[in-house]
């Protein structure tokens, strides 16, 4: 028997409601236990399963009997394990987006 989630992301979340809600996630499908370094084999099997979605996508040769994934969807993916190691270690993603693209925008580009 399934067991329905009782998940809700609201509409139009903020970053950290995404965060948020994939702390609830890891909680309500028993992976609150994880150590770290099972999260970033999730999180690199996803990178895997996204680069093969979008090599598919630009029609870069594959193994024809590989397992059809869904570009959008293995993304997803990736984000949520992202999220999931900025949970870990107590890291506000935004605040360190904010904060490492202020360093960035004093860099030379060119």
């Amino acid at each position: 028997m399934k067991k329905e989630s009782k998940l809700n992301l609201k509409e139009n979340p903020t970053l950290r409601d995404f965060q948020d809600y994939v702390i609830e996630l890891v909680k309500e499908r028993g992976f609150e236990k994880k150590a770290a370094s099972q999260i970033f084999m999730l999180f690199f099997e996803e990178c895997g399963e996204m680069a093969k979605a979008a090599r598919k996508s630009q029609g870069i040769k594959v193994d024809k009997n590989s397992e059809e994934h869904n570009l959008g969807h293995e993304i997803a993916d990736v984000f949520i394990h992202l999220l999931d190691l900025c949970n870990y270690y107590r890291i506000d993603l935004e605040r360190a987006f904010r904060d490492k693209e202020e360093i960035n925008k004093r860099r030379s580009w060119g």
